[in-house]
């Protein structure tokens, strides 16, 4: 039998999350995808099927800031908080999408929440 590496233990994880977990539109769903130089951050409306704000650090007002990786990620989270709230959406549902929660997915969260989010 073939031993299942991280990424196929992570999307397991991932999907016995979203069994329990979904958005709707009075609380959209934060998904959040963490690879391993990027952080990526989506708010989506599972029942209609769309995403209705997204962010990450490959964004051009976030691109030119300085620090690490947990930084850049509190960064992404203020964004994405931001953008939301301009689309009249103040509480979300969390998704961790299979990660750990603590470093940069933590750190995303705690901006997001900081920056106005309910979660």
């Amino acid at each position: 039998m073939k031993k299942k590496g991280p990424r196929e233990a992570r999307l397991k994880r991932h999907r016995h999350i979203r069994v329990r977990l979904a958005g709707t539109p009075e609380r959209p769903r934060l998904a959040v995808f963490r690879s391993l130089n990027h952080i990526y951050a989506q708010v989506i409306d599972d029942a209609a099927g769309i995403t209705l704000v997204a962010a990450s650090d490959l964004d051009e007002s976030l691109k030119a800031a300085d620090g690490n990786k947990a930084a850049s990620a509190a960064r992404v989270g203020a964004l994405v908080a931001k953008k939301a709230q301009e689309k009249g959406i103040s509480a979300v549902v969390f998704d961790r999408g299979g990660f750990k929660y603590h470093g940069r997915v933590k750190a995303l969260a705690d901006a997001a929440r900081e920056a106005g989010l309910v979660f």
